[in-house]
């Protein structure tokens, strides 16, 4: 069942009655724009149809009672669990726990945002954590099942650092990891090309920084060569500056393919947006396109994008859930219009 609705503007108000123009029939779906479960929170979905079953790759976020900082302690999160809907009318399952942090040899704590990858015959993990040295590292674990149990490998991916994993599968097979996070996430902190927790943040006119790139190899065990910056350039051709807000990386990487171009979409962090980016190979430059989404409730913003049965949807969060505790959020999706050319049509998460 869809849900119908028009979305009105006042043109008109005389004589005591207001006259309204119908814009346009806005059509919902009953689990659009709702939390998909609500027996817990969850962050950060990454979602996938495998084998025509949608499957969300989440966060799961914990009820603490801390301030919270700009270097993440408030996001403790110890395990990931695996959501399922047969489409996207369907009741959304919680599977359980797919894997816990105290059975990965090399993590100490918080399990942010992961992603998964079906390749190989299996399924692929792929997510950060902080290893015993408190460095967010990159790891990867494997299943007969695309909801787990997951198997760890024993050591992170070699050459890994930073957060938010974002994998593509591409046409011919290759298989690249997006990924990268400034503040908690560490970005900065590796600027010099080995570990500076001291390492000054990139400030006014210079270019922001960027996302990671790099192949893994064919069987996950590692990347083919060291992570390499991508650039993300504006109208002109020019890397975005790190004191553009509105426009510039912060974290939560993703790319889709659309009409033979790869598009990168991103948070901007401290002003909230999702934005996109177009380029015409997986590594960039990418040039910035326009805005995905305003801001949501709470301080963070992250998503991904998917195609299923002809039609886009974005999943993404927000914490209506709990009410905007920062750390406690709730995930959902909504459709996802794009032109043939490749633009976006900005979603106001709460228009309805």
């Amino acid at each position: 069942m869809v849900s119908y609705f028009y979305e009105r503007r006042i043109i008109c108000i005389c004589k005591h009655k207001i006259f309204f123009r119908k814009e346009k029939l806005i059509m919902r779906r009953p689990n659009e724009r709702k939390p998909l479960v609500t027996h817990m929170y969850t962050a950060d979905p990454s979602a996938h149809v495998f084998d025509g079953k949608i499957y969300i790759y989440p966060s799961h976020d914990i009820e603490l009672d801390v301030p919270d900082d700009d270097d993440g302690d408030q996001y403790m999160m110890e395990d990931y669990h695996v959501l399922s809907m047969d489409d996207l009318d369907s009741p959304c399952v919680d599977n359980g726990v797919a894997i816990y942090y105290k059975d990965i040899p090399w993590v100490k704590q918080q399990m942010w945002a992961p992603d998964c990858i079906h390749v190989n015959g299996k399924y692929y993990l792929i997510f950060p954590a902080k290893d015993k040295e408190d460095k967010f590292r990159i790891g990867v674990a494997e299943s007969d099942s695309p909801v787990g149990p997951f198997k760890p490998q024993e050591n992170f991916i070699e050459g890994s650092y930073s957060i938010d994993p974002a994998v593509l599968v591409d046409d011919d097979g290759r298989i690249y990891c997006y990924n990268g996070g400034l503040w908690g996430g560490q970005l900065e902190m590796w600027q010099s090309g080995s570990f500076n927790p001291d390492e000054p943040r990139p400030e006014g006119n210079v270019p922001a920084l960027g996302p990671l790139f790099a192949e893994f190899k064919q069987d996950m065990t590692g990347f083919i060569e060291a992570p390499k910056a991508i650039q993300i350039l504006d109208e002109d051709g020019e890397p975005i500056k790190a004191c553009d807000e509105d426009r510039r990386y912060f974290e939560d990487p993703w790319v889709y393919k659309y009409n033979g171009k790869y598009y990168f979409s991103y948070s901007t962090g401290t002003t909230h947006y999702l934005c996109y980016a177009e380029g015409d190979k997986p590594e960039g430059p990418f040039t910035y396109k326009g805005r995905i989404m305003e801001p949501v409730l709470g301080w963070t913003t992250h998503h991904s994008i998917l195609e299923i049965n002809g039609e886009w949807y974005i999943f993404y969060h927000d914490c209506e859930l709990s009410k905007g505790v920062t750390h406690e959020r709730c995930v959902k999706y909504t459709k996802l219009n794009i032109s043939e050319d490749g633009t976006i049509e900005t979603i106001h998460p709460y228009d309805d």
